[in-house]
């Protein structure tokens, strides 16, 4: 079973056939069409329709011809809108508002000539104008029409086929590695989405900046009381001034939200809605080998990385004696992590249940890791070139959101925590900013102390990513199960209680749980390795990375891990099969539940692997239906434990039974 959206898709498209093509036309017609392709989010739909092609629920051929027509269709009439009415189209609502449209296009037509309906067709932002610029400037139509319809094709099928290829991979990817995927996935997103706000708010204040400085000189004229103390800042005769202005406007729009944040925390008197949906679908996602890497990841917060870069940077400094940006510099860090925990023991709010103490609003490690960034940002940027000067922003915005990111998804943090953090580091090193740029007006070599930091920061986060991995998922591990479950009324009835299934969105990620085991796990390893089965160690990236090997020994490529509740396996054996490419598994978690004397309860599921290779790129052990041999292999491996079998009253899964080291009293063995 697909998710809920694809499902509903692939319902409509079964009962509809001939609509889905239409609307595959629709949305590309759109994204073609002048204006309207401003709008129409065109790649994340037809990466949808390309993931339905690839599950098989469309046909290929019929989605590449009917999105190549609707992109030909609406480029033929935004050609025809631009022939219609010439250079008249710029005295039209809404270009004559925005004529930067059409000058994008215009410029990239003139340097280009036809060869600009090719390139257009794969630049977002000119896409829709530059067939109405052709039209404009009266291309004749035979020369338009085939570069058009072949980047429509090209086109077409370049955006398809991601879509594609993942639907043709869903079972593989969904069958071992959903979670990893989605974690990697909303990273990835989380990534894009600060990138694209920093890149896109950096270059409208730079656009606005003389225009917002002029509206600012207006208003201290008008208002000469209060206009006395802005009036340093806004002096036009600084060439500071524009930059001023800009870092000015961001304080009071942030520290508004922030404001905002902090007043709305503090009335619902705790976490918000959304804080604890969030959470609660991050400890879904609980991975092994994300596990690692979002422990990796939320380290580089710690002071032992942030720590060695901003001492670097001190030194430096002082070397160079620049005394007042080493002022500033100690400044924003000392200043920046008292105020940060004195705000984190005024406010008391509840912590995440899954985050020990030590964690709170703010995030210290979030807010921290923006102030550095962030400020080391505003002591460079201003000596770059042009457009380069976004760049230490960017990098700035990407590493507070890889931190928040890793820390949202191991528990320690609400996403509430982690906004005012951000925005609590960004005030503060906003206003650290406009102190120095007020006062420091020289420039100095900027490359050197660049490297110095960058590099210092990585070789630092390599050195402590991996030594502090361990210990940071040792206080997020799962909390210990709370119900209690005698041990005789387990063994006769109780067991039933017990999850009969995974519990998965994915109904073939739903494998039933048919085996419980009451007591330690070595006595029962010990007996299945003496009937020819063996422990796989848990997964690792370099293990992983290993399977796109696809010529390695079938038994040496690795079983993927798989989590019951956000807890990894505790034992994987596996054993042959009757073929090279089938073999055995049995996988155990810990139960959600204890016996009252102690003893640990396990649950876990038997399962027969076939090796699958898919698109030849990697070789992958993937679930198959079973007739029950994985189960009679452990069964018959484990005859001399107490054991029973039943059947499971949830799902009629039958169910094996068994005490690894003592027998419960007042149960009996089966039969």
């Amino acid at each position: 079973m697909e998710p809920a959206w694809l499902e509903s898709a692939t319902a409509w498209i079964a009962a509809n056939p001939i609509a889905a093509g239409i609307v595959i036309f629709l949305i590309a017609f759109c994204d073609a069409l002048v204006i309207v392709g401003i709008v129409v989010p065109a790649l994340p739909l037809l990466f949808a329709v390309g993931t339905l092609v690839g599950l098989g629920h469309i046909s290929g051929p019929y989605a590449l011809v009917c999105s190549t027509l609707g992109a030909f269709a609406g480029d033929g009439l935004s050609y025809w809108v631009g022939y219609r009415w010439g250079p008249q189209l710029r005295q039209r609502w809404p270009f004559s508002r925005y004529p930067q449209w059409l000058d994008r296009g215009e410029g990239l037509f003139r340097r280009h000539g036809s060869k600009s309906i090719v390139i257009a067709r794969f630049v977002g932002a000119v896409r829709p104008f530059v067939p109405a610029i052709a039209g404009m400037l009266k291309m004749p139509m035979k020369r338009y029409a085939i570069p058009s319809f072949g980047a429509c094709l090209v086109w077409s099928a370049l955006f398809l086929a991601p879509g594609w290829v993942l639907g043709a991979s869903y079972d593989a990817v969904a069958a071992v590695a959903d979670r990893l995927a989605i974690v990697l996935g909303a990273l990835l997103v989380a990534v894009a989405l600060v990138w694209a706000t920093v890149l896109y708010t950096w270059r409208w204040f730079a656009s606005h900046a003389n225009n917002l400085l002029a509206r600012a000189l207006r208003w201290t004229r008008a208002h000469p009381r209060l206009g006395r103390y802005a009036a340093a800042l806004i002096d036009p005769n600084r060439p500071e001034s524009a930059s001023l202005v800009m870092l000015a406007v961001c304080l009071l729009g942030i520290s508004w939200i922030w404001f905002t944040l902090l007043a709305t925390l503090l009335a619902s008197g705790g976490p918000l809605a959304i804080d604890h949906s969030v959470h609660e679908f991050m400890w879904t996602l609980r991975n092994p080998l994300a596990d690692r890497l979002m422990a990796g990841l939320a380290s580089l917060g710690d002071a032992s990385v942030l720590g060695p870069a901003s001492l670097a940077v001190l030194i430096y400094l002082a070397w160079r004696r620049r005394w007042m940006a080493a002022a500033h510099w100690v400044g924003a860090i000392v200043f920046g992590l008292a105020l940060t925990s004195l705000l984190e023991a005024a406010i008391d709010m509840p912590r995440p249940p899954t985050a020990p103490a030590g964690f709170g609003f703010p995030s210290v490690a979030v807010t921290m890791t923006t102030i550095v960034f962030g400020f080391f940002a505003v002591l460079i940027a201003r000596e770059l070139p042009g457009r380069q000067r976004v760049w230490p922003y960017l990098l700035a915005g990407v590493v507070t959101t890889l931190v928040g990111f890793a820390r949202l998804y191991l528990g320690a943090h609400w996403p509430s925590d982690l906004v005012g953090g951000t925005l609590f580091g960004i005030v503060w090193l906003l206003l650290l900013g406009i102190a120095y740029r007020r006062h420091v007006a020289r420039s100095f070599w900027m490359r050197p102390l660049a490297w110095l930091f960058y590099t210092v920061f990585v070789a630092a986060a390599l050195w402590h990513a991996p030594r502090s991995a361990d210990t940071l998922l040792a206080k997020f591990a799962a909390a210990t199960p709370t119900t209690v479950l005698e041990a005789g009324p387990w063994w006769k009835s109780d067991w039933a209680t017990l999850p009969a299934q995974r519990n998965e969105s994915d109904v073939r990620q739903r494998w039933p749980l048919d085996i419980q085991i009451a007591g330690p796990l070595p006595p029962l390893r010990a007996s299945l390795e003496a009937n020819g089965w063996r422990v796989q160690e848990q997964a690792n990236w370099l293990a992983t990375i290993a399977l796109l090997d696809d010529d390695a020994p079938p038994r040496d490529q690795i079983v993927l891990p798989a989590t019951l509740d956000a807890q990894a396996e505790a034992l994987l054996m596996l054993r042959d099969g009757p073929s090279p490419d089938v073999q055995y598994a049995l996988r155990l978690w810990p139960a959600p539940a204890v016996l009252s004397d102690g003893t640990p309860l396990w649950v876990g599921t038997t399962q027969t692997l076939r090796l699958n290779k898919p698109f030849n790129a990697a070789a992958l052990w993937l679930p198959e239906s079973d007739d029950g041999r994985a189960h009679a292999e452990v069964r018959k491996a484990l005859t001399g434990f107490t054991m029973i079998e039943q059947a499971h009253p949830k799902n009629g899964t039958r169910v094996l039974r068994l005490q690894s080291q003592y027998r419960v009293p007042g149960t009996d063995p089966a039969p």
